[in-house]
């Protein structure tokens, strides 16, 4: 018997085979991804031993797993297809979220382009809740949901859900578990408190793509992120390299830092401290691992270190075939908006001087092989068509250059957990008209950079057969979604609507992905 069984949905309980950028494709709606290429492709299943744990899982359940277990509780994780076999054998099920509800900016953005509907985010969570509310009722388990997308269940929380936990778990999970176990009365929205750094233990077991926490929170205090300034704190070095060491056992050769920004591991204040950095690079690859990738990192702290970029990439071996592409925040080209959301995120500079920190720091990024993804917030109440178009100044100055990187301008969505939780949701008829000149000249150069980078994008994918066929449906969906961002752009937004009766998850369409994917494989390798 298990005190507390631990789990996700679909979407999130996955490798994404191999290569985490194709996780992109569960925020489109389910409408428009046949299930066999999600199966198959894009969130296939994970392996198991025996029992039916996982042999490898998110980072975020791993991470829990080890605070239960060291709080005194009898754990497990296992993916959702084994949650029937263990739903007799446990008192709490416990899952983590990323996007329950298609919220989230990418989701957001997609799903209202492409003519609504749930995203495969939404529906795989849905699945999973209707799979769990029937076993609850016969096995009388408690459930508990958390993680990154837990905001979106505050807003509405399902009935099968007794409790939802926001924010750090360190502090307060175990309290909330020992509560629910015992048929204490406990908050349907619990807030945990931040932890202090020597409180959060090191994973026990192998997490996916060989994933490690470097930084916890973000300094910059943006306005319409739910991180807080408050909770920043870099994990010290030998407990990441435990963590890199589980994960090696557990067959893991590259190494995925996990950081909200990546130069500021070991900061103070905001100002990089390129010792640490490169500390910790260097003895993360002295352990034998293949390489090192990062998810994020800030355009003012590269330029205000280059040599700190420059020895990140000598250090992990970057090169023309092996890019790092870390999601960078450009946000906005109003200085505006960026002066009421964002004003210190041009620190140690001031938003006045942003349009120059981009330009520089993606040259540099690009010097180092580092091909930045920059997402762009637009849609907040008081923006004009003016700052649309110093938006727009911004993104051609990077085109200008002809730099490798990619532009998504994002609709900014009010988290609950933000300062502009108030603020109005965005939708297509809402947002300025020049939106959508931006999004066609972002996509418009997107494309271009995508198509030169594909090898790079796809290198991770370790199944051959799996690659090739994620290659020619990148080069076959860019030869024609040209048009639809054209039309997109002419029509404001209006031609959306034309996506909004198309599935591909008939049988129809079904028969037509299957029919494509056999002539693909016919054709030689």
């Amino acid at each position: 018997m298990y005190d507390v069984i631990l789990s996700a949905d679909r979407g999130s309980f996955t490798d994404y085979g191999g290569s985490s950028v194709l996780g992109y494709v569960a925020c489109m709606p389910s409408r428009l991804v046949p299930r066999f290429f999600m199966d198959k492709f894009f969130t296939p299943k994970v392996k198991t031993d025996k029992e039916g744990k996982a042999l490898y899982a998110p980072y975020a359940l791993r991470k829990i797993e080890s605070l239960l277990s060291e709080s005194g509780f009898n754990v497990a994780v296992i993916p959702p297809e084994k949650i029937e076999k263990f739903a007799g054998k446990t008192r709490i099920l416990g899952i983590t979220v990323h996007d329950p509800f298609g919220l989230n900016p990418v989701s957001a953005k997609l799903s209202f382009l492409f003519g609504g509907g749930p995203t495969w985010t939404a529906q795989f969570f849905d699945e999973l809740g209707q799979k769990i509310s029937d076993l609850k009722g016969k096995f009388n388990f408690k459930v508990i949901a958390g993680g990154p997308g837990a905001w979106e269940l505050s807003l509405r929380k399902p009935e099968w859900i007794d409790v939802v936990f926001l924010r750090d778990a360190e502090v307060d999970l175990p309290k909330v578990i020992k509560g629910m176990i015992e048929n204490e009365d406990v908050p349907q929205v619990v807030r945990g408190k931040d932890p202090k750094v020597d409180d959060i233990p090191p994973i026990k077991n192998p997490a996916r793509l060989g994933e490690v926490q470097i930084t916890r929170g973000c300094p910059r205090g943006c306005k319409f992120c739910s991180i807080t300034p408050e909770s920043f704190r870099s994990i010290p070095i030998d407990v990441i390299k435990k963590e890199v060491e589980v994960n090696i056992k557990g067959g893991w050769r590259r190494v995925e830092f996990i950081t909200d920004d990546v130069m500021l591991y070991g900061s103070s204040k905001l100002r990089t401290n390129h010792e640490a950095i490169v500390k910790l690079f260097s003895e993360v690859m002295a352990m034998g691992v293949d390489g090192i990738w990062f998810p994020h990192i800030s355009a003012p702290a590269v330029r205000e270190s280059p040599k700190t970029v420059k020895a990140i990439s000598e250090i992990t071996r970057y090169d023309v075939d092996r890019a790092a592409a870390p999601v960078v925040g450009l946000e906005t080209g109003s200085q505006k908006i960026f002066e009421k959301y964002m004003s210190a995120k041009a620190f140690p500079w001031t938003p006045k001087d942003w349009k120059n920190i981009i330009i520089d720091a993606t040259g540099i990024m690009n010097n180092y092989y580092i091909y930045p993804c920059y997402t762009m917030t637009i849609g907040y109440p008081e923006e004009t068509e003016e700052d649309v178009r110093e938006s727009m100044d911004l993104v051609q100055s990077i085109i200008d250059h002809k730099f490798t990187a990619w532009v998504f301008p994002l609709p900014v969505i009010p988290i609950s957990t933000s300062y502009i939780s108030k603020n109005p949701y965005p939708k297509p008829e809402t947002l300025p008209e020049g939106y959508w000149d931006l999004l066609y000249m972002s996509w418009n150069y997107n494309f271009k950079v995508t198509r030169d980078l594909i090898p790079i994008l796809t290198g991770g994918i370790r199944n051959k057969f799996v690659r090739n066929v994620v290659k020619t449906m990148i080069n076959k969906t860019f030869s024609s979604i040209d048009d639809i961002f054209r039309n997109l752009k002419e029509t404001k937004g209006e031609y959306s609507k034309t996506f909004s009766k198309i599935n591909l998850n008939n049988t129809v369409g079904i028969i037509k992905a299957i029919y494509w994917l056999i002539r693909l494989s016919a054709k030689p390798q």
